[in-house]
This record gives structure tokens, C-alpha cells and sequence, in this order.
């Protein structure tokens, strides 16, 4: 099924979402990569904020390149997402609603998509330059030193992702994987 939803994304639009929903995501997300993630485990670990409050936010895993002239960022493909999966869990349970990257996930972060009403979306690797046009705005937020890793806040319309975890336990690349099998 197609869907149209608005970030940042209410638990109550993603306990709707299901494995296999194409989505197309309109307004505010954050990217954030491996550094950053270490960073914020940091920050919690030694009783701070983070610089992002994560209640319904979504989290993209990309390291943008470099943006050419008249563009707000460059290339913006998504990151392998299980390098996230030790912090996932403790972010789901701040109240982060979505992550977007590509590949599995472990079966911590799965269980804290369902225990939290979240969802984890799959973008298409390889397709940066493509989804990069998605881009309206980027602006970094926090961690500026880590260059690309920074944490950056977006701007996205009509940005496609596909819904591969959600919280009623549906998991595409299960899924997938028996239908293709019948086939």
C-alpha cells in the first residue's frame, strides 16, 4: 500500500504502517551515523541531553557528500543500519518513532520497534544523488566537528522509503524471503 505521512511521525501514524508499505515521507528528520549515535550514548551514559529531543522524531542514517552549488546537500544515500543497532534500542525508548537506513536489523531493535510502536523503513542504497533531490533543507544541529557524521536536520518532501519493521512484528525481509520461497 502507498502512504503519504508527515514528519515528525505520531506513534498513532506509525502503529498504522506495515511491512511492505511504500511511504512517502514529508517534513522534518535527522540523519545520524555511527559517531554521532557513540556520541549521544556518551551523553545519556553520563546523565546529559542529547541535542536532538528523540519523542517522535525520525532518524536517517546517512553521511551526506558534499553539496554542489545550489544544492542544500549532496549525494544522500542511506547507511547499513544494523552499525546503529546497540544504541537503537535506548533511542526507541526515548521516544524515537522512526529509523530509516538499509539492511536487518538485529532482533533487539526489532523487539524495541514493536515494545515502542515504531517503525524501521528501508531507503534504496545506491540511489543517493536521487534521493538527495528529496532534500529542501539541511542544517547541522549538533556534533559539527564530526563532519559528515554531524547530526543534521532536514527538510524532506515526498522522500521514499519502504517500511520493512513495524510494530505488529512484520519484518519484509522475512516476509519477502517465504513468498519468494512459494514462488
Amino acid at each position: 500500500m502507498e502512504k503519504h505521512i508527515k514528519a515528525p511521525i505520531s506513534k498513532e501514524v506509525s502503529r498504522k504502517l506495515r511491512a511492505g508499505d511504500y511511504v512517502y515521507i514529508t517534513g522534518t528528520i535527522y540523519t545520524a551515523r555511527d559517531a554521532a549515535h557513540k556520541r549521544m550514548d556518551d551523553a545519556l551514559k553520563n546523565g546529559e541531553n542529547l541535542p536532538v529531543d528523540m519523542v517522535g522524531q525520525t532518524i536517517y542514517y546517512m553521511g551526506p557528500s558534499p553539496a554542489r552549488e545550489g544544492r542544500p546537500i549532496g549525494s544522500a544515500g542511506p547507511t547499513t543500519a544494523s552499525r546503529m543497532d546497540r544504541y537503537a534500542p535506548k533511542l526507541l525508548d526515548l521516544g524515537l518513532t522512526a529509523m530509516i537506513g538499509k539492511g536487518k536489523r538485529s532482533k533487539e531493535v526489532l523487539d524495541a520497534v514493536k515494545r515502542n510502536g515504531s517503525v524501521y523503513f528501508a531507503a534504496v542504497g545506491g540511489a543517493g544523488a536521487l534521493l538527495s533531490k528529496c532534500i529542501k533543507t539541511s542544517e547541522v544541529v549538533a556534533y559539527d566537528d564530526l563532519g559528515t557524521e554531524a547530526i543534521r536536520k532536514l527538510y524532506v518532501e515526498d522522500f521514499p522509503v519502504i517500511v520493512v519493521a513495524d510494530c505488529e512484528g512484520g519484518y519484509l525481509y522475512e516476509s519477502a524471503i517465504k513468498e519468494y520461497k512459494k514462488i
